[in-house]
Parts: C-alpha cells; sequence; structure tokens
C-alpha cells in the first residue's frame, strides 16, 4: 500500500504532464470538496509538515527490512505486568 506521502509525490509528479480534461477532473474533484460543509474549513483541520510524513516513512521502510527493534503485543503486556 502505498503512503500518504507516496501519492501526494505520484499526483504531483502526474498532474506537471497531464492533459486538460484531466486537470478537469482533478478541479471538479476540488470544487466538489470545497462546496461540502465540513464541520472543519479545511485550513481547519490539524496539519502535518512534511517531515512528519517522511520519517514516518523512513521508520516504515526500516521496519519492512527488519533493522527495527520490534516486540509483540504479548511481549509489551509481560514488560508491563513485571513493573505493576
Amino acid at each position: 500500500m502505498e503512503s500518504t506521502l507516496d501519492i501526494r509525490q505520484r499526483i504531483h509528479d502526474y498532474i506537471e504532464d497531464a492533459d486538460e480534461r484531466i486537470l478537469r477532473i482533478f478541479n471538479a474533484i476540488i470544487d466538489a470538496e470545497e462546496e461540502e460543509d465540513p464541520e472543519f474549513e479545511p485550513s481547519e483541520y490539524p496539519q502535518l509538515p512534511d517531515y512528519v510524513y517522511e520519517r514516518i516513512e523512513e521508520e516504515r521502510k526500516k521496519y519492512l527490512k527488519g533493522e527495527l527493534k520490534t516486540s509483540s503485543w504479548e511481549e509489551v503486556k509481560a514488560r508491563l505486568m513485571e513493573k505493576l
């Protein structure tokens, strides 16, 4: 599954060379999103800077390569129970 950062980059790269039809589709999607009456305005949504997503992606890649020490839920519970 692609990360949000990967999707964002893919769309950004695609738009650079997109034809008018695709640009109009994207524009219609944006218009539809802006017309909705959300609880928050898009500018009020909690925003994370891109470096947070980049760091998450770096850690995810390390995890997938087996470079991070991880614990199962059972191991975590056992350690917590030892402290009680």
